[in-house]
C-alpha cells in the first residue's frame, strides 16, 4: 500500500469507512469491542458479527466472527514495506450450511479472491487520493 502502517491501519480499523472500498460492505463499531459489517444490499446479504480479540495499532488487530453465517477468526496485519505498507489479512472461518458449504467453497473461492483482491486494489487508491 502506498502508505505508511499508521495511516493503512488507521483507515482499514476506521469501520464506517469499509463502505468506501470494500465491496457492497458497510460496517461500524457497536462497542468496545465489537463490530458489524453488513455485506450486500437489504434484504439480500448478511451480517457479519465481530469481537475484537486483540488490538495492538499500528500493526495487528485480531478478531473472531460471531455471525450466523460468518464465524471463525481473522487477522489484520501491517508491517512497513517498500516505502509503503504490506496488509496481511488472514481469515480462518467455518463455512455456512455444513457439507454443502464445503462442497459448494472451491466453485466460490475465485469469486471471493476476486472480491478481495478488487477491495484491497480500492483502499490503495484511496490511500493514495487522501495523502
Amino acid at each position: 500500500m502506498p502508505a505508511p502502517p499508521e495511516r493503512v491501519f488507521s483507515l482499514i480499523t476506521d469501520w464506517p469507512r469499509h463502505r468506501e472500498w470494500m465491496f457492497m460492505t458497510t460496517a461500524r463499531q457497536v462497542g468496545e469491542h465489537a463490530v458489524e459489517a453488513y455485506t450486500g444490499v437489504r434484504p439480500f446479504g448478511f451480517l457479519d458479527t465481530m469481537t475484537i480479540t486483540r488490538w495492538e495499532p499500528p500493526r495487528l488487530v485480531l478478531m473472531n466472527h460471531t455471525g450466523r453465517v460468518v464465524r471463525g477468526r481473522g487477522a489484520i496485519r501491517v508491517r512497513p514495506h517498500d516505502g509503503g505498507s504490506r496488509i496481511v489479512w488472514a481469515e480462518e472461518l467455518r463455512l455456512p450450511f455444513g457439507p454443502l458449504g464445503r462442497a459448494l467453497w472451491p466453485l466460490g473461492r475465485p469469486l471471493v479472491r476476486a472480491l478481495a483482491r478488487h477491495s484491497l486494489r480500492k483502499l490503495g487508491a484511496l490511500l493514495h487520493r487522501t495523502r
